[in-house]
């Protein structure tokens, strides 16, 4: 386990000076803490604080954008995304992010061996923005704990697809908007459709 400030995190990302305490607020009375995972693309309370406008002219250079959350209780991997533009995550919580590097991914069969990838602990108030190169997916849990987590993304990502493609090369891949993903075999996510090319084990935090 390494901590976002150690040198090795700059492979895939940087930590983003940005007040949190109006979200925090927001987060910790307003978005709900299940036993498994719930994932809200855009969410018009988080949208309306003064911090999304920084969010949108200052990191995403006037990028439409949405700002939306992923929180609950996680301890396993099971997937891998990546996207075509960085994503921005916001620790409410104590939280782990499990990371690879998408150039690692073979492309002759799009299989990613999860033996490379690392683990980063994730203090709560930190704002850390994942570059289009990482391979990330939903936080996990720290200290037994449950976690929440702001989530900041182009307008439209995670949205479900429109365009119907061949499933061949990449696009075998593409899950949802601005969303390529590769599963575990132990995910399950194979009955909704996610290609499975993860190979190695199902990391557990």
């Amino acid at each position: 386990m390494k901590q976002v400030t150690d040198k090795a995190f700059t492979k895939y990302g940087r930590v983003l000076e940005l007040d949190c305490r109006e979200i925090s607020t927001v987060m910790e009375t307003s978005t709900p803490l299940p036993d498994d995972v719930v994932y809200t693309p855009s969410e018009s309370r988080l949208e309306k604080l003064s911090a999304f406008k920084v969010l949108e002219e200052e990191i995403y250079g006037g990028m439409p954008i949405q700002f939306g959350y992923c929180n609950g209780d996680n301890h396993l991997l099971n997937a891998v995304e990546y996207h075509r533009s960085s994503e921005v995550d916001i620790a409410i919580t104590d939280l782990i992010l499990i990371l690879g590097w998408q150039p690692d991914v073979d492309l002759k069969d799009y299989s990613y061996d999860t033996g490379k990838m690392e683990m980063f602990f994730v203090p709560a108030g930190t704002t850390v923005e994942l570059y289009a190169t990482t391979l990330h997916y939903a936080p996990c849990s720290a200290a037994g704990g449950k976690f929440r987590c702001g989530i900041v993304l182009p307008k439209g990502t995670n949205e479900e697809l429109k365009v119907r493609l061949e499933k061949k090369g990449e696009n075998k891949l593409l899950f949802a908007v601005n969303k390529w993903l590769i599963a575990h075999k132990e995910s399950g996510l194979e009955t909704v459709g996610a290609f499975i090319g993860l190979t190695g084990k199902n990391l557990k935090a």
